[in-house]
């Protein structure tokens, strides 16, 4: 999710942000746990490695943002250039918002509202203009977006070739994000002007996509890396509790022994009693060291099912909340194996409907 492949746009980082902060609200009000901690950070850092490793997030498929990224492959960088967007609806501000730090000066044109203009300019720090003011703002400007509902041209080539007339060869940019169009087609045909409408930007948007979707299963194998990461953790949870009560098992059955065994041994002084009591233990570390070294070196998501098998075949008896998170975690890992199992299935489902998409 925080790398943006269960996203309606692939490859976006509003969902990034939007976890991230519902992740420091759980910090503030303290309602995260061990668990939920490690898994958090873990989505987190998936999310920024898969937008530093691929490209999944660089091709905007936004027409605001992709009519930013023509001007500035047209232009180069836009500080310094004044921006004229024509109408104050919703495509209008979105394209504001992706100009925001281009360093552009930025004019709002009202076609029928000025008070949405004033208020967009405002929030945006540009300035507005009537639309009576057009022209004289079409002498200043590098690039014209125009996104208005008119169901009329708003800009006629006659008109604009008066304007360019008076601008000593200075080139502009039109960008026509309106359906039906703001700007005649056969502006382009004027000498200096280079006009793209709406086809055009579908266009890049169409080749973006499939850029996106290659970079997708690039991400998909690291995030299934990830999840592999996290279930190998999520199972390493039980091998301590399991060991310990494993050891302590053998070490009363030993301690069991020797004391059945304590009246046999008259001749026996206090310190051969001694030296039996510690044999016994040392027979003990000696047998358990090699199953104990090899249960905590053990990473893969079967864990969980061979610390259940170890405590099967034992029959080890693990306190409530032992396995799992501690601390801060204590109300999580309440749940104990059963809430680890749970966990790690739902992680391999992930993982099988990351490999079924």
């Amino acid at each position: 999710m925080t790398a943006g492949l269960e996203s309606m746009v692939v490859g976006e980082n509003e969902i990034q942000g939007q976890v991230k902060r519902a992740y420091e609200g759980a910090l503030v009000k303290e309602t995260a746990g061990a668990l939920t901690n490690h898994l958090f950070k873990a989505a987190l850092a998936t999310g920024k490695r898969v937008r530093s490793e691929t490209a999944i997030g660089e091709r905007q498929l936004s027409l605001p943002a992709v009519a930013v990224a023509l001007a500035r492959e047209r232009l180069g960088a836009l500080n310094g250039c004044e921006v004229v967007i024509v109408g104050t609806g919703e495509t209008s501000e979105l394209t504001a918002r992706a100009l925001a730090d281009s360093g552009g000066r930025t004019v709002f044109v009202a076609t029928r509202r000025r008070d949405r203009a004033l208020s967009l300019a405002k929030r945006y720090h540009g300035w507005s203009v009537s639309f009576d003011e057009l022209p004289q703002a079409l002498a200043r400007a590098d690039i014209v977006l125009a996104a208005t509902s008119s169901p009329h041209l708003l800009l006629e080539a006659p008109e604009l070739a008066e304007v360019m007339s008076a601008r000593d060869g200075r080139p502009m940019l039109l960008i026509d994000l309106a359906v039906p169009r703001d700007i005649d087609a056969s502006c382009a045909e004027l000498e200096g002007v280079s006009l793209y409408d709406v086809d055009d930007l579908q266009a890049v948007i169409a080749r973006n996509r499939k850029v996106r979707q290659g970079e997708a299963r690039k991400a998909e194998g690291i995030v299934e890396e990830e999840i592999q990461q996290f279930a190998a953790w999520l199972g390493s949870l039980e091998v301590r509790p399991t060991v310990a009560a494993l050891r302590a098992r053998a070490t009363e059955l030993a301690a069991q022994v020797v004391a059945e065994n304590a009246g046999k041994w008259e001749s026996a002084s206090p310190r051969d009693l001694e030296r039996v009591d510690a044999l016994a233990r040392a027979i003990v570390n000696r047998f358990l060291h090699e199953p104990t070294v090899r249960m905590k070196e053990l990473r893969d998501e079967r864990v969980h099912a061979r610390m259940a098998l170890v405590r099967e075949l034992f029959g080890l008896g693990v306190e409530e909340g032992a396995l799992g998170a501690r601390g801060a975690g204590a109300r999580e890992a309440a749940a104990g194996p059963a809430l680890a199992g749970e966990q790690r299935a739902e992680v391999r489902s992930i993982a099988e409907r990351r490999r079924s998409g």
